[in-house]
């Protein structure tokens, strides 16, 4: 018999799920390849769109992992409604034990009608501790890499020097009287920015709506930012939307003004983010630069995120066979 059990998610498992996909801080307490975003409480602000198969893995009554997922069909996706996912793992679990709870976890899903499992992987960078356990039996299964974005990271703890351009932007922005604010107040950036933007230049809207972004920042005061730019006017030029994990500062959201575009509102802003407010991190993640599903590169906007000294990471995503499961017998020497 087995020593694992796999279990559903369901609402009486959510403190202990929330309590497993705690951040380390410091600690070997709970997972270290988490986020905020495997919460519960911030994957069930959309559960209305998808239908939830997140799973709990447990060996002798211990949780060891958790897999938050979505399923359509007979395929399970980790997760369609997340900006990454994959199986989260307990800090203190080795490499062997990985290889028994992924041959577990593939049967578990073939026996329940999966054919198919698609991971969107954490990227590396944000792991607190090493964590590619999961990368060797994804290449071992014969897992296809389905799409490699592009995101543009500034190391911390090896930074490039601003672009002089960048600088010049900066200083004038300064001069201007340009303010940053930071505020709990949505709507302006969202209603009078945001969404304009992103309906005239791609046909399309933010992921989150601005009650659902709201209702976030509420549940994950420490998590979720919002940061204004203000000219001397106080009119409102540019802003960015931050996502804080405990390792790294993604943007989530970015966007400005014509006139914020033209005056280096967005300059001024990333330069305050990076050297002041977030300098604390081990990494500042400006997101991607990818559209149509990873398959092209926007190169302006990705230069203009390398003139702050950021670098280029990958985001993966794989898809396996289930069925492969059989591919992870007779690996130990």
């Amino acid at each position: 018999m087995s020593q694992y059990q796999i279990i559903s998610y369901s609402r009486e498992y959510k403190s202990r799920w929330d309590r497993f996909a705690a951040s380390l801080n410091g600690t070997y307490k709970g997972s270290k390849n988490t986020s905020f975003l495997f919460q519960r409480d911030f994957m069930q602000y959309h559960q209305d769109r998808f239908e939830d198969f997140s799973l709990l893995i447990f060996k002798d009554e211990k949780l060891r992992a958790v897999l938050p997922a979505n399923r359509v069909g007979a395929t399970l996706y980790s997760h369609q409604g997340l900006t990454y996912g994959g199986l989260v793992l307990d800090a203190e679990i080795r490499l062997k034990e990985v290889l028994e709870l992924f041959k577990e976890l593939l049967g578990f899903l073939s026996q329940s009608g999966i054919e198919e499992l698609e991971l969107k992987m954490l990227p590396q960078f944000y792991q607190e501790l090493p964590g590619d356990e999961l990368d060797y039996f994804l290449f071992l299964t014969e897992a296809k890499l389905i799409k490699a974005e592009t995101t543009a990271v500034i190391d911390y703890r090896n930074r490039i020097p601003l672009n002089s351009s960048r600088k010049n932007a900066v200083n004038q922005a300064v001069k201007a009287g340009f303010t940053i604010q930071k505020t709990t107040d949505f709507e302006p950036f969202w209603d009078q920015v945001l969404i304009p933007n992103l309906e005239a230049q791609h046909d399309a809207e933010p992921t989150h709506s601005l009650a659902e972004i709201t209702t976030l920042a509420k549940r994950f005061k420490y998590n979720i930012h919002q940061f204004q730019v203000r000219d001397a006017q106080n009119q409102l030029l540019a802003g960015a939307t931050i996502f804080e994990t405990q390792v790294v500062a993604h943007v989530q959201y970015i966007s400005a003004t014509p006139e914020g575009k033209k005056q280096g509102a967005l300059d001024f802003l990333f330069q305050q983010l990076i050297e002041f407010h977030f300098s604390h991190k081990w990494y500042f993640d400006f997101g991607t630069s990818n559209e149509q599903a990873g398959t092209k590169l926007n190169a302006g906007l990705q230069f203009w995120k390398e003139t702050f000294g950021a670098r280029t990471r990958i985001q993966r995503t794989y898809r396996l066979q289930t069925k492969n499961s059989f591919k992870l017998e007779n690996v130990l020497l």
